[in-house]
């Protein structure tokens, strides 16, 4: 294993609300191929001050893919590859509480997985690994973002569980009421796996959830529509890109590991015995799990 740390990249996983950002040099775009297929999109690199910064398209840009058919996996992949060390992931959801009015950010601390129909894993046959995800998001982002939030005024709430559900369509408002009653907050299509994935490469990982809709249980709202929700969609464009510039520079100069073990997440999850590991795998495995294995 090495143990330098590497300055900090952040990138960014959003849609072309948040990448399309004044204040950026060096802009470029550039397709990173990944062993695990096609990512959604060609990668803009930038920099904001002295702090680089990745953009990943989630969907795609001018949003040409479903939620299932992102392919996480290269996402993820391509944005370790590009030397990102920390994903701030930025996306619409549906309100499951009364509080959490369209237009608030929710600083995401945990998740539910429903999503049943994507690839939620880097490792399989020939490389077995169990990451621990008992806390989902790294707290040092969460403390940056909520800072970031509060100075810029934005309605937001630190701390809540976000349902990913596969879609794409929405909610049964049976299902929403369900969603209620377990305890979560906010629900969404998109983050599962990714966080999942994030923490399988070793990346410091936060979702800011931008509410957008109360989905379909709230008696005095109407139920949730695509011009609904772009329209606050596009009101929380610019408050997301004010967001990440804000953010931008309380994420750069670090020069130590995270303290919450975000990139050292794999030193006790490699369970396979190395002389029954698959050669494939682990040359497909090279950006994800290079450092434990000795060639990162």
């Amino acid at each position: 294993m090495t143990s330098t740390v590497p300055s900090p990249v952040i990138g960014v996983i959003g849609g072309s609300g948040v990448y399309d950002m004044q204040g950026l040099s060096d802009v470029r775009w550039e397709a990173v191929s990944s062993p695990f297929g096609q990512p959604s999109d060609e990668l803009m690199f930038g920099r904001l001050g002295d702090q680089q910064l990745v953009f990943l398209p989630r969907h795609g840009r001018g949003h040409r893919i479903p939620p299932s058919e992102i392919n996480f996996r290269a996402n993820i992949d391509a944005l370790k590859r590009a030397g990102v060390t920390e994903i701030l992931s930025v996306s619409a959801v549906g309100s499951l509480r009364e509080d959490l009015a369209p237009g608030t950010f929710v600083i995401v601390d945990q998740f539910v997985d429903r999503t049943f129909a994507r690839a939620k894993s880097f490792f399989g046959t020939g490389m077995v690994a169990h990451v621990a995800l008992g806390h989902p998001t790294c707290a040092r982002l969460g403390d940056a973002l909520e800072q970031a939030v509060r100075t810029l005024g934005i309605p937001h709430r630190r701390g809540g569980t976000y349902l990913t559900m596969e879609g794409p369509q929405f909610s049964t408002k049976a299902e929403s009421e369900i969603y209620r009653l377990w305890g979560c907050d906010v629900i969404g299509m998109t983050n599962m796996p990714e966080a999942k994935l994030a923490r399988e490469a070793e990346l410091c990982y936060a979702t800011v959830a931008m509410v957008t809709d109360y989905d379909c249980w709230h008696p005095d709202h109407d139920h949730v529509t695509v011009d609904a929700i772009i329209r606050v969609l596009v009101d929380n464009a610019d408050k997301a890109r004010s967001m990440v510039r804000e953010v931008a520079p309380a994420l750069s100069g670090r020069t130590t590991a995270c303290p919450h073990g975000c990139q050292t997440a794999l030193d006790t999850a490699l369970i396979t015995a190395p002389d029954k590991r698959d050669p494939a795998l682990l040359a497909r495995l090279d950006a994800i799990c290079g450092r434990v294995l000795g060639n990162g």
